[in-house]
């Protein structure tokens, strides 16, 4: 069943539509629906709308006023992106914005809340640059950033005499990554060797693989390949078949959706950190999230389901504070500093660039009877004040 007809069927009251109907609140979803990415995109959009549920304790009204969400697909293209978005807020009236998928995407979409000067709420997009140089003041994050990535996996993976290679996707999010993952080894003991970037849509990692054995090849001591993607390909097991054991490395990587840690059991103990696996954090948000996605899919939520989420209680909890959903410089200044309650605990919106503040997880993957993916067990929650990420506007 589509998500459109399942979420239509648990929440009879809430108007979901194409094109916004009459409605005092109207939030654009603007997400790569179609593409490479379209996992990620139903999950963040499952999400969203169980946020919202969840914040108006299933009324679907904010003091009063009904909302209504309006769905565009980017279709994980940039030119596409800026046109629906320019759509939800001139045709559509939206006053918030929610999206995309994609940081190259997203970072096509900056200028165009700017150009409304109006909202836009970026998940799950991970680039630093969003909240970073092509950053303006109508951008708010809930979405973790590349440096949130980067110091957490830093944490856990750095450490003296360790030394590391990466391989990462040639675009925004890979580039990024590694960048902020880089700077954060600084002071670890650890140090960068090699970085290594391919096409987003490789599928054949030999070559990639070789010129990074190559490069640890005669390094002593503790050797690591940290690889940072998104989508399909499978880089991890695919390499892991290369045995690189044999030269002295192992594969490190952060969290993932559920159905990319199938690759995992083939690691177990494999160490990293990611931005969620639904049964980590303990608080009642997640216990609701689990419970609810489990009745309603048959299955636990996932990385984006999450994010989604904080992202839905974000924009009530700033539309409450504002007073309304009409005046933006009134959701700005009600955002700024704002702290609210996730799945994955407290965030808060960092007033200097918007970017939420949250946990990290530190874990280490387990093989568990009856589960067909590599389990990440907690090992260290890395909690807001833990990690100083980067101002970097």
């Amino acid at each position: 069943m589509s998500t459109t007809k399942i979420l239509g069927a648990a929440v009879a009251a809430f108007a979901l539509t194409g094109t916004a109907a009459l409605a005092d609140i109207t939030i654009a979803h603007v997400y790569g629906k179609t593409g490479a990415l379209e996992a990620y995109a139903e999950q963040s959009h499952i999400g969203l709308m169980l946020g919202l549920e969840y914040a108006t304790d299933g009324t679907m009204e904010i003091d009063g006023e009904p909302v209504t969400v309006i769905e565009k697909d980017t279709q994980l293209d940039p030119a596409t992106a800026r046109a629906v978005l320019a759509e939800a807020y001139g045709d559509d009236g939206a006053q918030i914005a929610v999206g995309p998928v994609s940081s190259g995407v997203a970072l096509a979409m900056l200028p165009v809340a700017q150009e409304y000067e109006r909202l836009l709420i970026v998940e799950p997009a991970v680039a630093d640059s969003i909240t970073g140089e092509s950053w303006n003041r109508y951008i708010f994050r809930t979405g973790r950033n590349s440096s949130q990535d980067a110091i957490s996996n830093a944490v856990a993976l750095g450490g003296e005499g360790v030394t590391i290679a990466t391989l990462a996707q040639d675009y925004a999010f890979g580039r990024d990554g590694v960048a902020a993952f880089k700077e954060a080894l600084e002071g670890t003991g650890a140090t960068l060797a090699h970085e290594e970037y391919v096409p987003t849509d490789t599928t054949d990692f030999t070559a990639a693989a070789e010129r990074i054995f190559n490069a640890m090849e005669g390094v002593k001591g503790e050797k690591k390949l940290f690889i940072i993607w998104a989508g399909g390909g499978n880089p991890m097991g695919k390499i892991n078949a290369m045995d690189p054991s044999r030269f002295g490395i192992e594969i490190a990587t952060g969290g993932n959706i559920l159905a990319a840690l199938t690759a995992y059991k083939e690691l177990p103990g494999l160490e990293g950190a990611t931005y969620y696996y639904y049964e980590i954090p303990d608080n009642e948000v997640n216990d609701w999230l689990v419970t609810q996605h489990q009745e309603r899919y048959d299955s636990p939520p996932d990385f984006f389901t999450a994010g989604g989420m904080a992202a839905g209680i974000a924009v009530v909890e700033a539309i409450r504070k504002a007073g309304g959903a009409e005046d933006t410089e009134a959701l700005i200044e009600a955002m700024e500093g704002m702290e609210w309650e996730t799945p994955k605990g407290t965030m808060r919106f960092r007033p200097e660039d918007h970017q939420a503040l949250q946990s990290m997880y530190h874990f280490r993957t387990e093989v568990q009877e009856g589960r067909d993916y590599g389990v990440p067990v907690l090992v260290r929650e890395l909690g807001i004040d833990d990690m100083d990420i980067p101002i970097r506007n």
